[in-house]
């Protein structure tokens, strides 16, 4: 079985991958606080002119 990422307590089937409720509200927590970000590519700012074709 494999070990909760919050704690590292083994990963209990009503919760997985969590051991329980709490760590499993734990990391909906830190989702939704932004403690969790997913990288993007910045786009270009929406004031700079379009490229010119060659």
């Amino acid at each position: 079985m494999s070990a909760c990422p919050i704690c590292g307590k083994p990963a209990h089937a009503d919760y997985r991958p969590f051991c329980s409720k709490r760590c499993a509200d734990v990391d909906l927590a830190r989702w939704l606080n932004g403690s969790y970000a997913i990288p993007a590519a910045e786009d270009e700012p929406d004031d700079a002119p379009p490229a010119q074709p060659h």
